[in-house]
């Protein structure tokens, strides 16, 4: 079967596209390596909540039902996820990873599951595609535990002893303070970090970045491009509060390894039983075969989402038009754009 549109992720950039293509009454298969909806929120560590609340933690057409003002856990917006793309009967195709993309008269996806030809392709593989670990994490003694935020479950999976958290986003945070309650643990962060209560005067902040203009601001705007050159502030107190109480240890940027010990940039080192390497992931395109969609450092080239290959689109980025870009409220505003540019292209 030849589709109008062929979307590649399932996760929240893949199902808000299916929404708008449906409403578009396209003709659209969305494939996904996964074996479930929803699968890569279930997997991640059980205490994970989100910062934003459940009224700012839906996708366009399906509100999350429940109290607001409430932060929805990882298995909320797992279940969430799942009850979406039932709702709206969205064609997808789980257990099917993309082997390549090519493009002739037409673009032809090789999967697992064999060849698919379409006229448009949205790339909605979103951001957080492949772990990233320092090369020096080699050097470590095989005795010391080492595991990706994006594979950690819960404190019961380390060892004894002290463990480094490496890394200052809200994950980073959020596993550093659970794990204070019960372990020496440090954490590594590599700039200054800025704390932001998660609620002012009765409403959350991402309600007063809303009517400020902050969180839909353009990417280009000055605004847009103020933020997005900060590091991202960690949402609550909560890790403020341990490290007032020596329950978290600050140290600088770690630089090195060997055996025992983690080098940092300060000059000092420590030993350590657990490291968490909360230090995001890169990106992998190398499916792509086809010239001029990424850069030489491997990233989409791309104005709001839209290619220089007629047809090619990308969705769910980081600051592809706003700071919510890759957020599960924002993502839907460039899933409506996209659809009503490539709609030019059927």
């Amino acid at each position: 079967m030849f589709y109008d549109v062929i979307v590649i992720g399932a996760g929240q950039a893949g199902l808000a596209m299916g929404y708008y293509l449906k409403q578009a009454k396209l003709s659209f298969l969305i494939l996904d390596k996964g074996s479930a909806i929803g699968e890569s929120w279930k997997n991640r560590y059980d205490s994970l909540t989100l910062f934003t609340p459940r009224s700012y933690s839906s996708l366009p057409g399906l509100a999350l039902k429940g109290e607001e003002s409430i932060y929805p856990t990882k298995d909320v917006i797992s279940d969430y996820l799942s009850l979406y793309a039932n709702t709206f009967s969205l064609p997808i195709q789980l257990n099917t990873a993309i082997k390549r993309l090519d493009k002739e008269e037409h673009f032809t996806l090789y999967t697992t599951q064999g060849e698919y030809h379409c006229k448009n392709v949205i790339i909605a593989t979103g951001p957080f595609q492949e772990p990233f670990i320092p090369e020096f994490s080699h050097l470590l003694s095989e005795n010391i535990l080492q595991v990706h935020s994006s594979m950690y479950k819960n404190p019961s999976q380390l060892q004894e002893g002290t463990t480094l958290v490496v890394g200052g986003g809200n994950s980073g945070a959020q596993i550093a303070v659970e794990l204070s309650y019960n372990k020496e643990v440090y954490l590594s962060v590599g700039h200054q970090m800025r704390f932001l209560p998660q609620d002012i005067g009765n409403k959350n902040i991402f309600w007063w970045f809303d009517k400020l203009g902050i969180y839909k601001a353009n990417v280009h705007s000055r605004v847009g491009q103020f933020i997005k050159n900060q590091p991202d502030p960690i949402f609550g107190f909560e890790l403020r509060s341990q490290i007032k109480r020596g329950k978290v240890m600050l140290k600088h940027r770690v630089t090195s390894a060997d055996n025992n010990q983690l080098h940092f940039d300060d000059g000092s080192s420590i030993e350590v039983s657990n490291i968490i390497w909360s230090t995001g992931f890169k990106s992998d395109y190398s499916w792509i075969n086809i010239p001029f969609v990424v850069d030489e450092k491997g990233l989409p080239i791309h104005q709001r989402g839209v290619t220089n290959i007629k047809g090619l689109f990308f969705l769910g980025l980081v600051w592809q038009n706003s700071r919510g870009s890759a957020l599960l409220q924002g993502v839907g505003m460039d899933a409506k754009y996209l659809v009503e540019k490539l709609s030019r292209n059927i």
